[in-house]
């Protein structure tokens, strides 16, 4: 696969996989990250995966840009196996209170696609959905896989303040806010769960790969977990793709 190698300043090198959004690309994406790291090159910092593109952030004073491009080059003839990263996925799940003051455009994304609302939230919350990557603020979730039977504009005008946990759906995307920030994204519901928190020891609860699955709750449900969350109590819902808990379950 043919992938272009191109610098971003003085320090960073990005890769581009293409021009297509989708899970194969996401894959060889997640592959070459994978083989990078196990790399172990000196000077490297940081890898940013995002929808087709990887930026590698470097210490110029360690390694060269063109050193750097030389040494990954390999990635070019990887013969990498990517069906063996499904079996490495995280899964998240993530219970939402859907409609209501949670969320006020529930109805528009039913009207516009001619459903009824429950209809919304059966599609919305049927899928699993794997994060394609991390961006816009701290924590925030883009994930891929959203049927394109609930796919919505953004609102023409954006609201001044979006509260952290709601969820939203922008074209054929869909989302969460891990803060309260402005957004333009249709926000069909919230979860209580913390995103992101800059207390715990990873402040970001999702990242680039992992899987999440929506769990509708009601008002009544949204409230006790938002209760064990401030009481430092609840255990996040975080399993592999076998189905067994793993060790970041605990808060």
């Amino acid at each position: 696969m043919k992938i272009e190698m191109k610098a971003s300043g003085d320090s960073g090198l990005i890769l581009v996989f293409g021009d297509s959004i989708s899970m194969e690309t996401n894959n060889r994406i997640r592959l070459a990250a994978a083989e990078i790291e196990a790399l172990g090159i000196e000077g490297i910092i940081e890898l940013v995966p995002a929808y087709c593109t990887i930026l590698v952030v470097y210490d110029p004073l360690k390694i060269g840009f063109e050193e750097l491009r030389k040494r990954l080059e390999f990635l070019e003839e990887s013969t990498g196996d990517v069906s063996t990263l499904a079996e490495k996925r995280k899964k998240c799940v993530l219970p939402v209170c859907y409609g209501g003051h949670n969320g006020h455009d529930l109805e528009n994304v039913a009207s516009h696609k001619g459903l009824t609302i429950q209809e919304v939230v059966e599609i919305h919350s049927d899928a699993n959905y794997v994060v394609y990557m991390i961006g816009f603020t701290p924590g925030f979730p883009y994930l891929g896989g959203m049927d394109e039977r609930i796919a919505t504009p953004r609102l023409l005008s954006p609201r001044e303040k979006i509260p952290a946990g709601s969820v939203g759906i922008a074209g054929s995307q869909t989302g969460v806010y891990p803060m309260q920030s402005p957004g333009g994204w249709q926000i069909i519901g919230r979860t209580p769960i913390r995103i992101f928190d800059p207390e715990r020891e990873n402040p970001a609860l999702l990242s680039a790969g992992m899987v999440v699955k929506f769990k509708p709750v009601d008002e009544k449900e949204y409230l006790e977990i938002e209760k064990l969350i401030d009481e430092g109590i609840y255990e996040f819902e975080i399993l592999d793709e076998g189905g067994e808990a793993c060790e970041e379950n605990q808060n």
